[in-house]
C-alpha cells in the first residue's frame, strides 16, 4: 500500500536575511532667503575695515585724556598717568577768550543755513524731477550726473573769483551759498521720490481738491522723510567737515568754522613765539565729532531705510 504524496511532511520556508542598515546623512538645513550665508573671508575683511576705522577714533579718545607733556612722554594708544580730559575740555573753551565756542556757533550757522537749505532744495528738486514731465528733463538728468562727478575742489577757484567780484568774500555767505548746491542729494531724492510716492496717491489728492503745494507738504513730504534725513546727514557731514572752501573764502578768525580754527591752533606752534597747544587741538577734534556721531546714532533707522530705497524692484 503506497502513501500519497500529500502525506509527506512540509518543510518550513527559509527566513530572509535582514536588510543591512543604511547610513543616514545629516539633513541640511535649507537656506532661508532672509538669513544671509556666513562667509569667513567677508568676516575677516569686515573686521579689518572695522579696526582700520576705529583705530584713529580710539587714538583720539585716548590722546584727549593727556596733557601737553603727556602726549610726548606716553604711548599713543595707551593712557598717561595724568588724566587731564576735563582740564583739556575746560581749557579748550576758555583758550583765547573762548574763541572755540565762537567757531562752534559759526559751524552750527553754516550747517543750519547751508545743509538745511541744500536738503530742502534737494527735496523740492528731486520731487519735481521724479513726478513731473517737462521739456529738457533728460538734459537736466545729464547735468546732475555730471555735477556729481565733478569734485568740489575744482570749483573752488572759480567760486572764489565770482564771490570776490560780488564782494561776498570774508563773510558767512561765502560759505553758506556754495553749500546750498548738493548734486548728490538731488540725485538721491530723485531716485527716492520715484519709488516712495505712488502716483495714484497724488492723483487722489488732486481729485479731492488739493493743490500742488498742499499735495507736496501734506502727502509727499511725509513719505519722503527717510530720504530727507539721509540727504540731511550727508550734507551736514559735508558742511561740518568743510575745510578748503572756508580756507580760501575767509580771513577773519571770528568767522572760522571748527575745522579752520583747529588747523590754526595746530599751526600755531610753527610760528615765531607761538604756543604749542596740541592737547587742545586733539580735545577740540574729539568735541567736533561728537555731534556727528550722536546724529548718526539717533537717526540711523531713517538714513538706513533711505539708502535702501530703490534697491529692490517689486
Amino acid at each position: 500500500m503506497t502513501s500519497s504524496t500529500t502525506d509527506a511532511p512540509r518543510t518550513a520556508a527559509a527566513p530572509r536575511p535582514a536588510p543591512a542598515p543604511r547610513l543616514r546623512t545629516p539633513a541640511r538645513r535649507p537656506h532661508t532667503p532672509g538669513r544671509p550665508k556666513r562667509s569667513v573671508p567677508l568676516t575677516l575683511l569686515t573686521g579689518i575695515v572695522l579696526v582700520y576705522s576705529l583705530l584713529p577714533l580710539l587714538w583720539l579718545v585716548i590722546s584727549a585724556t593727556k596733557s601737553q607733556a603727556g602726549l610726548a612722554r606716553s604711548f599713543g594708544l595707551w593712557f598717561d598717568h595724568d588724566f587731564a580730559l576735563w582740564d583739556n575740555v575746560r581749557e579748550t573753551f576758555t583758550y583765547q577768550d573762548g574763541v572755540f565756542g565762537r567757531w562752534l556757533l559759526n559751524t552750527l550757522l553754516y550747517v543750519v543755513l547751508g545743509a538745511g537749505g541744500a536738503t530742502f532744495l534737494a527735496v523740492l528738486g528731486g520731487y519735481a524731477l521724479a513726478k513731473f514731465d517737462f521739456p529738457g528733463k533728460r538734459g537736466v538728468f545729464a547735468v546732475v550726473i555730471g555735477a556729481v562727478a565733478v569734485p568740489t575742489t575744482a570749483l573752488a577757484v572759480p567760486t572764489f573769483l565770482m564771490f570776490s567780484k560780488m564782494g561776498l568774500t570774508d563773510t558767512p555767505w561765502a560759505v553758506v551759498l556754495p553749500s546750498l548746491i548738493s548734486p548728490f542729494g538731488l540725485y538721491l531724492m530723485w531716485v527716492f521720490a520715484a519709488e516712495a510716492i505712488p502716483t495714484e496717491l497724488m492723483e487722489a489728492a488732486r481729485i479731492d481738491g488739493a493743490g500742488e503745494l498742499r499735495t507736496f507738504f501734506r502727502v509727499a513730504l511725509p513719505l519722503l522723510a527717510p530720504g530727507t534725513v539721509t540727504v540731511l546727514l550727508f550734507t551736514t557731514v559735508a558742511t561740518w567737515n568743510n575745510f578748503f572752501l572756508p580756507l580760501i573764502m575767509l580771513k577773519d578768525p571770528d568767522w572760522y568754522p571748527l575745522t579752520l580754527g583747529l588747523d590754526a591752533w595746530n599751526k600755531q606752534a610753527a610760528t615765531a613765539g607761538g604756543e604749542a597747544v596740541f592737547n587742545l587741538v586733539v580735545t577740540g577734534s574729539l568735541l567736533t565729532i561728537v555731534p556727528l556721531i550722536a546724529a548718526f546714532l539717533l537717526l540711523q533707522k531713517y538714513w538706513r531705510s533711505g539708502l535702501a530705497a530703490g534697491s529692490v524692484k517689486e
